[in-house]
């Protein structure tokens, strides 16, 4: 079973070292999740494994014949190739055994010699064993899996979005299966459908994988090992993200208390040392120092941070009915279509509503009504009495870029130094970080701000546009931590799964123009729509069972009446026979002709009207109804025949007036 080893790892920039002495192994099998702050080096130390950046010391070892796919962040695509061409470059050796394949068969057909005929049974086996025969239908999978269309896969790349072409890179590396997989934020520009198809993947992927990943939950789904950077150097925990979770929050507590008992030692000791060292102890005490110089130190754990220290601006007492939609629809000023209809929902005080459905479906336009940038197409949107909204966008809009962390907290709430910093350091801004200027902050920096800032407005009801976007897990936990003492309401659009788990007590989702309210979290809401997706399949086998209980049933019946039919025309056609052969067909109809020609009449009607009956439960096959042409055929066939039995029934009535 082929591995990568890494052994005594160790990287700076400078003076900074960025981790050092790291040792783990991956092998094939595992999936490993790969988490830290922002910053810690997770995906420098990725790259030291592709040998993209030249490391310090160490070794990183694998067999020379395995093979690595990886997916980066930032994906830079300017080529000319259409999508469909970009992915077809994951299989340039195939492609190279499909051209000398197809050179080989011509020259067989000039000289067929037995040599020619084993080489070219060689090269034949190798390009069915690299796949040559099924790659084209892999890209297709592969792409509609990751929410690219058939149109899409004419496309030039070069014209995608940002997104878009992650989702090509994580194509083309997904493609080829390779013995390993290193992603870096696979799930960024992801929407839940494509995060969970890839999931399935990861779930039933034979290599290794290494995943970069702040999204908690697929690393729930699809980690079975994590390693964490911190301080410097990777601890590795077997399990998913939960269970690394509860056995570091163990091993931080039993490190803690190991810490706190070394600095009770080492107090005492040096009090000893203090007390003893020029006196008749001397030796004694000289002794002790060369064992406290020799004591290796245990590390405090990191503080993390702890919001019951004191409490957020008091939030004004409200309504207990918070928000109300009452049939409330919105289409675009330009569009005639609704994005949806005869919206209905009630959000009562104390709520946490979180807002779910696939990309398009109209979430930020639900909140933007709620909050008053947009007006309904009908219905009403009602506030309680008392209610204070503070909205959270994704642009920041009410940060100072030209102040200083700092500044902002003490300008904007006239806060004093103390109690500025310890508001911060809730939200992981530390020491000199509080006097960086808000405009060199990262995305997520001044995520963390704004949302803060928005904490201590006072506002009684937030109103959360994708408030995890950009925040690494620490500062996720952060913000989990900060709603779940928020007295108020709120309501959130996320895409971040883990988040919706810890803080919604409610879920609403918007699709296909409709609003779905489900009363618990986003567990509860996933089991509630396995649950729903089960029924509607046992439905759909109920119905389809029937329809072919129906179908077959309607069969044997036409069956039955086409061999009536068929019976009652033959004894019709042999009795006008045998009349025909005693009369004269030349003279005027006389009344046993008139009999025979109406005897036959009704036969033909029973007869055809058992063709149409043939032809009516034609047209209700599916499989005819998907195929347009022959479903215009089958119609035209029924018209015809309708029109024919009517002709006849004509005919019988003009028989039967003689």
């Amino acid at each position: 079973m082929g591995s990568i080893k890494v052994t005594g790892l160790c990287k700076a920039f400078g003076i900074e070292e960025l981790f050092n002495d790291v040792s783990f192994e991956i092998k094939r099998g595992e999936r490993v999740g790969f988490v830290g702050a922002n910053g810690a080096g997770k995906s420098t130390l990725m790259k030291c494994l592709l040998n993209k950046v030249e490391y310090d010391k160490g070794t990183v070892s694998m067999e020379p014949v395995d093979t690595i796919g990886y997916v980066e962040q930032q994906a830079d695509m300017s080529s000319d190739y259409t999508l469909y061409d970009e992915l077809k470059t994951a299989f340039e050796d195939v492609l190279a055994l499909a051209a000398a394949k197809e050179a080989m068969e011509a020259e067989i057909k000039e000289n067929h010699s037995e040599e020619k005929l084993e080489a070219y049974g060689r090269l034949v086996e190798r390009f069915e064993n690299a796949g040559g025969y099924d790659f084209e239908s892999r890209i297709r999978r592969t792409a509609f899996g990751l929410g690219f269309t058939q149109e899409d896969l004419a496309k030039q790349v070069a014209n995608f979005s940002g997104g878009q072409k992650t989702r090509v890179c994580l194509a083309k590396a997904l493609l080829r299966q390779p013995d390993f997989l290193f992603l870096d934020e696979p799930t960024n520009h992801l929407d839940v459908g494509m995060i969970e198809w890839l999931e399935g993947f990861l779930q039933n992927y034979a290599g290794g994988v290494l995943i970069i990943s702040h999204d908690r939950f697929f690393l729930d789904r699809v980690a079975n090992r994590i390693f964490e950077i911190e301080n410097k150097t990777v601890t590795a925990y077997e399990g998913n993200y939960t269970y690394y979770m509860k056995v570091r929050e163990q091993r931080r507590a039993a490190q803690l208390s190991a810490y706190e008992k070394q600095q009770e030692h080492i107090k005492k000791t040096e009090e000893y040392i203090r007390k003893y060292k020029a006196g008749i102890k001397s030796k004694q005490a000289r002794g002790r120092q060369s064992q406290l110089n020799r004591l290796e130190r245990i590390v405090k754990p990191a503080d993390t941070a702890a919001f019951n220290y004191f409490a957020f601006n008091p939030t004004g007492e409200c309504a207990q009915r918070v928000a109300e939609f009452e049939d409330v629809a919105y289409n675009f000023p330009d569009s005639h279509k609704n994005l949806f209809d005869h919206v209905n929902v009630l959000i009562r005080k104390g709520d946490g509503v979180a807002v779910v459905g696939p990309n398009g479906a109209g979430k930020t336009t639900f909140l933007r009504l709620l909050i008053g940038e947009l007006e309904a197409s009908q219905g009403r949107i009602k506030l309680g009495s008392r209610v204070k909204i503070g909205y959270f966008s994704q642009q920041h809009e009410g940060l100072h870029m030209e102040r200083t962390v700092l500044e902002e907290m003490e300008y904007e709430y006239g806060l004093s130094e103390e109690q500025s910093r310890r508001y911060l350091g809730a939200f992981l801004f530390h020491g000199d970080e509080v006097l960086r200027l808000i405009g060199s902050l990262s995305g997520g920096e001044q995520s963390r701000l704004a949302f803060l800032k928005l904490m201590l407005t006072g506002a009684n009801f937030l109103v959360l546009d994708e408030p995890t976007n950009h925040l690494d897990i620490p500062a996720k936990e952060a913000v989990e931590e900060a709603l779940s003492t928020f007295p108020g309401t709120y309501i959130t659009v996320s895409h971040d799964r883990y988040f919706l788990d810890k803080v919604a007590n409610c879920v609403l989702e918007i699709a296909d123009g409709r609003l779905q309210e489900y009363n618990g979290n986003y567990s509860y809401y996933r089991e509630k729509k396995a649950e729903e997706a089960q029924e509607l399949a046992e439905l759909e086998a109920e119905a389809k069972a029937a329809a072919e209980a129906e179908k077959a049933k309607a069969k044997a019946e036409a069956v039955k009446l086409s061999d009536r039919a068929k019976t009652a025309g033959k004894a019709a056609e042999a009795k006008a026979e045998k009349k025909v052969e005693k009369n004269n067909p030349f003279r005027g109809m006389s009344e046993a002709k008139r009999t025979e020609t109406l005897q036959r009449t009704e036969a033909e009607i029973a007869m055809a009207e058992a063709e149409l009956k043939m032809l009516e439960m034609e047209m209700n096959d599916p499989a005819i109804q998907a195929d347009p042409e022959k479903s215009m055929e089958i119609a035209q066939a029924y018209s015809d025949k309708e029109a024919e039995i009517q002709a006849k029934y004509e005919k019988w009535e003009q028989l039967s007036d003689l």
